[in-house]
């Protein structure tokens, strides 16, 4: 699996979260909710959708599937100005980032995101940096279709 290595650009996010954990995943619950309210966000940079991941500080560090962590659904905004009932805010700051391409099914994700965490991620000279985990999702997203794309950024930092 290939990385590039970008510098991601602040992005100013609105959307909605949610706590779970891998075990109790309700990632379904929370885009269902999402979607319908999204047509209220007039701001827009594009059409493009984010699925992102807050962990707690160190949460890899000893990794627990039980443990929660905030799950966003959102997309990419130019100001802070308007935000629709029920939504919140989250901005990426300048940041490094791993930058992955998911091909196939989103049911097939977990396969790309083993790949990166147990072997590109340990055969490279970074660690997983404390910031939100992101994918996007653009015009190539065909949900589980086998065409399917998606790109998913991993925050990372220079190891010690």
């Amino acid at each position: 699996m290939e990385a590039k290595i970008k510098t991601a650009i602040e992005k100013k996010l609105i959307g909605k979260h949610i706590e779970m954990s891998f075990i109790e995943n309700k990632t379904f619950q929370l885009w269902s909710s999402f979607m319908p309210k999204q047509k209220e966000i007039t701001n827009k940079v594009d059409a493009n959708l984010y699925s992102l991941e807050v962990f707690p500080l160190n949460y890899f560090d000893n990794f627990d599937s039980g443990r929660t962590f905030q799950k966003w659904a959102a997309v990419e905004v130019t100001d802070f100005n308007t935000i629709p009932d029920e939504m919140e805010t989250l901005l990426i700051p300048n940041s490094l980032y791993a930058v992955f391409i998911h091909k196939g099914p989103a049911s097939e994700g977990h396969k790309t995101y083993h790949t990166i965490f147990a072997e590109w991620l340990p055969n490279s000279e970074y660690t997983v940096d404390d910031r939100p985990h992101f994918a996007v999702m653009d015009e190539k997203y065909k949900k589980d279709d086998p065409d399917s794309e998606e790109e998913i950024w991993i925050p990372i930092k220079n190891r010690d």
